[in-house]
């Protein structure tokens, strides 16, 4: 290998991609902070509570004291790089976390050392399984009263179904905490109040006896990796902490184990050893392998290696409209972006330009003429490029896994102060729906309003602050209005006949469907029990999309249909009428009447609570939740306080938190996100 290749891997070798990831207010952004302000990126440290944290750069992040969106910046430790996403920790905010995890590497799980493992840590770490995400965890907030480490990690095996192995622990909880203790190294770690003096010494006795259990499964899960370490360890030889980092490592990369970390990161504690983790045990892009995908022609697979010479494949995954100007956030795997070359678009089958390229700090950029392997950055210049497209060169073409995407679940209608305003609304709302999957912007003909429908109250909120502060677009707005989608409960038949003189030709069609309803959360199914080769191509294409477009408007109002099942069992051709938009057509009127025949049902929202409450009030929460046809499916005791998880229809939810601070005297603690569609109840 020469050394210039060399060079390269080693460069790509010490390369971290990672996400900070967690529920809201377990204190991912105030970690984020110190990692960057220890590892000398900044020079002051910012607090949320404060508005000045470096990463919540928006201002209504600014205000609010939460994470809207992911923002990307880049750190050194020790000679690595590392490039971090601080992901939001909202459930309205779901698809800045779901895209993100999809180009990384590697992601620090956080949970709260009081409330443990609460209900968007389930779902973000479900996300990072999916896209099989190697994980580290920090236990955060040990000062809190009401600490419990133990507990955290129970709670990660029993609702994450998570290894979770101490990699160090704390001395002292709550208030008492101190220091912690680097297991593998069997040495005391304290910090400064300030954090940036950190002395390490051998364990006292008492300490050593207290590590000694805790080292012991730390050892015994590293030498389920390692059979040298096995032998060593029955053995009875020393243990080497870099013998124990390399084995749990692999253990790690295979998603088997999760190393974890005893921090609070508000005090300035266990930060340090933290960042040693990220080195240590999440994967860099060589582990991770090239860029996976598809021909795009022949559909099967092909795999570039993370290097520069290779051909180019990068993946889109977020589009940020700032100050009007377009840009577009993209990981590359192999080969180089270079600013002013073409590059394709293979999702979209067209050729973009790249005008400019940025390396990324929070709200700042930082120009560059190049990204090869590992890196993110943003690109100003492509016009089209969405959310999940993938750029490759021409000549050799690839198409990369998307990213996934999510179902409003809540709308608003939007009026413009007077018309002048109108077209610029619909401007405005189209920016701000190319940036965010998750929103959608559709036009009422009956009412003339504008429908504006995402994933929760606070999400359109942030959405209309930001076309009032960023456009000065300032709408009326109606009350929020749940989504409901339609399904079928009943099988049954329909027939469509299509007849009729468009423009100067006559169009005919005759089509038979069935319908049949699946299981919940299936979605659509289209199949042909015909013969397809007995008739034109374009009749098959055209019926699709009749049936396609048929399902976005079920009987009931209107609302788009799911977890059907649509069979085409008939066309009847006559000879020298019969068209692909007379099929088209028929296909559409066949659908309509076999859905209206089918039973249909309306589908709403169901969402799933976590609330913490007192135990003196569990009563009230109790019957507050039944009194909104909520249905407790668990409660379990946590010193002194109750977990209540419930299940309740969206539409029954609003102004729920503050009945809820009512009924507790503002002594509960709520979390709420979207579970699935089911039956109206």
């Amino acid at each position: 290998m020469s050394s210039k290749k060399g060079a390269k891997k080693s460069r790509l070798a010490s390369l971290r991609n990672i996400g900070i990831i967690a529920h809201i207010d377990a204190g991912k952004t105030t970690l984020t902070e110190r990692i960057l302000y220890f590892s000398g990126r900044i020079h002051r440290m910012g607090e949320v509570h404060d508005g000045t944290a470096t990463m919540d750069f928006m201002p209504e992040e600014q205000e609010r004291g939460i994470t809207i969106t992911s923002a990307c910046t880049t750190c050194a430790w020790k000679d690595h790089q590392i490039n971090i996403i601080d992901t939001p920790g909202h459930v309205d905010f779901t698809i800045e976390v779901e895209r993100s995890l999809r180009v990384l590497d590697g992601a620090v799980g956080v949970f709260c050392a009081v409330s443990g493992v609460e209900p968007q840590s389930e779902t973000v770490w479900r996300q990072s399984m999916a896209y099989g995400v190697p994980k580290i965890a920090v236990v955060n907030k040990l000062d809190r009263p009401g600490a419990d480490f133990e507990a955290a990690l129970a709670a990660m095996r029993e609702k994450l179904r998570a290894n979770p192995v101490a990699v160090t622990i704390p001395l002292g909880q709550g208030p008492e905490l101190t220091a912690i203790i680097n297991l593998a190294a069997m040495e005391h770690v304290r910090f400064s109040s300030d954090g940036e003096e950190v002395s390490r010494r051998p364990l006292t006795d008492d300490e050593a006896a207290y590590a000694a259990p805790w080292r012991e499964r730390l050892v015994e899960a590293a030498c389920d990796y390692d059979e040298a370490l096995m032998d060593a360890y029955l053995g009875g030889e020393a243990i080497a902490a870099a013998a124990i980092e390399a084995a749990l490592r692999l253990g790690t990369l295979e998603h088997k184990v999760t190393p974890v970390f005893a921090a609070s990161a508000l005090k300035n504690i266990g930060v340090q050893p933290v960042l040693d983790g990220i080195l240590a045990y999440l994967p860099s892009p060589l582990d991770r392998g090239g860029a996976r995908g598809v021909d795009p022609a022949s559909k099967t697979e092909i795999v570039y290696p993370p290097e520069a010479e290779a051909p180019l494949a990068a993946l889109a995954f977020k589009v940020s409209m700032e100050t009007g100007r377009r840009q577009v956030f993209v990981r590359v795997y192999s080969g180089r972006l270079e600013a002013g070359k073409d590059v394709w678009n293979a999702t979209r089958g067209e050729i973009e330009r790249p005008a400019r390229l940025f390396h990324l700090h929070a709200g700042h950029r930082e120009k560059a003429e190049t990204a090869g392997p590992g890196e993110i950055v943003a690109i100003a210049g492509l016009r089209r490029a969405a959310t999940g497209d993938t750029l490759c060169d021409k000549a050799s073409p690839i198409l990369l896994e998307a990213i996934g995407g999510y179902k409003p679940v809540i709308s608003l209608a939007l009026e413009p102060k007077n018309a002048e305003e109108t077209d610029k609304l619909k401007e405005v709302l189209d920016k701000l729906a190319e940036e965010d999957p998750t929103l959608t912007v559709a036009h009422d003909p009956d009412t003339g309003q504008m429908i504006l429908s995402g994933m929760g109250e606070l999400h359109l909120d942030v959405v209309l602050e930001r076309a009032r502060r960023e456009y000065g677009v300032s709408p009326r707005a109606g009350k929020p209005q749940v989504v409901y989608q339609e399904t079928v409960v009943a099988e049954a038949a329909g027939e469509g006949v299509f007849d009729r003189e468009l423009g100067d030709r006559s169009h005919h069609g005759r089509v038979t469907v069935a319908v049949s309803p699946l299981p919940r959360g299936t979605g659509r199914e289209i199949s042909f029990e015909i013969d397809r080769l007995a008739y034109p191509p374009a009749w098959s294409a055209a019926m699709a999309e009749g049936l396609e477009d048929g399902l976005q408007s079920g009987p009931l109002g209107g609302h788009p249909v799911q977890d059907v099942r649509v069979r085409v069992t008939g066309v009847f051709p006559v000879e020298g009428k019969t068209t692909d938009i007379g099929c088209r057509m028929a296909a559409a009127q066949a659908l309509k009447n076999a859905l209206a025949a089918a039973r249909p049902a309306l589908l709403e929202p169901i969402m799933e609570l976590e609330i913490g409450v007192p135990d003196a009030f569990i009563g009230d929460v109790a019957g507050l939740l039944g009194s909104k046809g909520a249905k407790i499916e668990n409660m379990a005791d946590r010193g002194g306080h109750k977990t209540v998880t419930a299940l309740a229809p969206l539409r029954r939810m609003f102004g729920f938190s503050t009945d809820l601070r009512s009924a507790t005297q503002g002594r509960a603690g709520m979390s709420m996100r979207f579970l699935k569609f089911d039956l109206l109840g």
